[in-house]
């Protein structure tokens, strides 16, 4: 027969499992929300052109040639005070062919083009679908929040495939 513990070590084991419970819920959620600030950062640097685009030349590009990551084409402007331009490169996606015209928004002082409309919105937050998927496992497992999880991988799949239906 096991002799029975005394009330201080009872209460002294409980207050460790609490700390050390405490600590690994504080840690991965730590860890998730590092992964959420990287998504948003990442797709930030494009989406804020795709979403703020007031005042950014707004046009067309009629892509004409495509060579390892970046096709080029002749620009269109649609926006006022946005000129016409011979030569302006679009990163290279899946969704990128020759010959296709697409909407686009220039970065400034650039001649870099980024696609514009709902699935250039869509597609710039790429990043973070990826990030919430990611961060779902991280919920689940290192914090035990289940019902949190699913909402943060239903968020992601719903981001990637409305990404992907658009395109």
């Amino acid at each position: 027969m096991i002799p029975a513990m005394p009330a201080t070590a009872t209460s002294a084991r409980r207050t460790s499992v609490t700390a050390l419970r405490f600590g690994r819920v504080a840690a991965m959620g730590a860890v998730a929300a590092l992964i959420l600030f990287a998504g948003v950062w990442g797709s930030w640097g494009t989406a804020q052109h795709v979403m703020l685009a007031k005042g950014h030349e707004a046009g067309t590009v009629r892509v004409t040639r495509c060579a390892g990551d970046v096709c080029t084409g002749p620009f269109t402007p649609t926006s006022a005070g946005a000129r016409a331009r011979a030569h302006v490169e679009l990163g290279k996606s899946v969704a990128v062919r020759a010959g296709r015209t697409y909407d686009v928004v220039l970065r400034p002082g650039t001649s870099d083009a980024v696609r514009s409309g709902p699935a250039g919105i869509l597609y710039a937050w790429v990043p973070f679908g990826g990030a919430l998927l990611l961060a779902s496992v991280v919920v689940a497992g290192g914090m035990r929040l289940t019902r949190v999880a699913w909402v943060l991988a239903g968020s992601g799949a719903v981001l990637l495939t409305a990404t992907f239906v658009t395109l």
